[in-house]
């Protein structure tokens, strides 16, 4: 089948999977329209069997954001092929894609690709880079790469579903996830002691009140007119508003940074499944 439009469906506070997902509709041709999820949930909208879709999410905590489905709610398939995409950090998606596909299955859509990409992680940092600068040239180059795969098993009128759950992280050195491990452990045990809650903070003598960290938070965890204080209830950690402010006023301060700086240094390469 040739796909008569490319629909995709975004969830991208940072920007990462989006970048990853405009390389794959790029490859896959055809009339594309994007649905973006970031700070609003979608319209009511049907996808037919004649089109293809594109669902991609960030990973966070080896979950897909629970604000990410509930603004896909509105939108059904009717056998419409999909594609399902995730962005994790470098550390590993865990249940994340498999996740994402059963909603994908029960909202009327037939998963064909599956792929997992590395973006930058959300608590990097210059003092803490955690897969900095992905996707970088090669990401997005293996990203329309497999966009073409994709359009030719389509073009061959290959519409076999694929099973997402076989989708594995790449492998993690062993001393380096015994040594996160250890850490996971020493940090909940220090939580349970002594709580801590700990959001992205804005230093008032910085800030210059623009508003541009509550319009890119896509929880309303930031007020406009109210832009040094962040609503931990609300805030998902995806630190857009620390990596889109312009005056470098807002930081997140997590012991999580250094960990996972130390021990997922290492490059993973994207995983697909076709």
């Amino acid at each position: 089948m040739q796909p008569t439009r490319i629909c995709s469906l975004v969830f991208s506070p940072t920007g990462t999977t989006r970048r990853i997902t405009a390389a794959i509709a790029q490859a896959l041709g055809g009339p594309f329209e994007e649905i973006d999820l970031t700070r609003a949930a979608a319209p009511a909208t049907q996808i037919g069997p004649d089109a293809a879709a594109i669902l991609a999410a960030p990973v966070y905590g080896g979950r897909i954001p629970p604000a990410a489905l509930e603004r896909m709610a509105a939108v059904q398939g009717n056998g419409t092929p999909a594609v399902i995409v995730v962005v994790y950090g470098n550390r590993a998606f865990e249940g994340a894609a498999a996740e994402l596909a059963a909603w994908a299955v029960g909202h009327g859509f037939r998963p064909v690709a599956a792929a997992a990409f590395v973006g930058e992680h959300s608590y990097s940092s210059p003092a803490a880079p955690i897969a900095a600068g992905r996707p970088d040239t090669q990401d997005l180059a293996e990203a329309a790469a497999f966009g073409t795969r994709i359009r030719e098993k389509l073009l061959r009128d290959d519409l076999r579903e694929v099973a997402v759950s076989r989708l594995r992280t790449p492998r993690t050195p062993l001393l380096s996830m015994l040594r996160f491990i250890r850490f996971v452990l020493a940090y909940r045990r220090r939580q349970r002691r002594n709580p801590v809650i700990r959001v992205p903070v804005a230093d008032a003598g910085k800030c210059t009140r623009c508003g541009r960290c509550a319009s890119l938070c896509p929880t309303q965890a930031i007020a406009p007119g109210d832009e040094t204080r962040t609503d931990a209830a609300r805030c998902l950690r995806c630190c857009a508003c620390v990596k889109g402010c312009p005056a470098g006023a807002r930081s997140y301060d997590t012991p999580f940074a250094a960990a996972l700086t130390r021990n997922f240094s290492q490059r993973k390469p994207p995983v697909t499944l076709l």
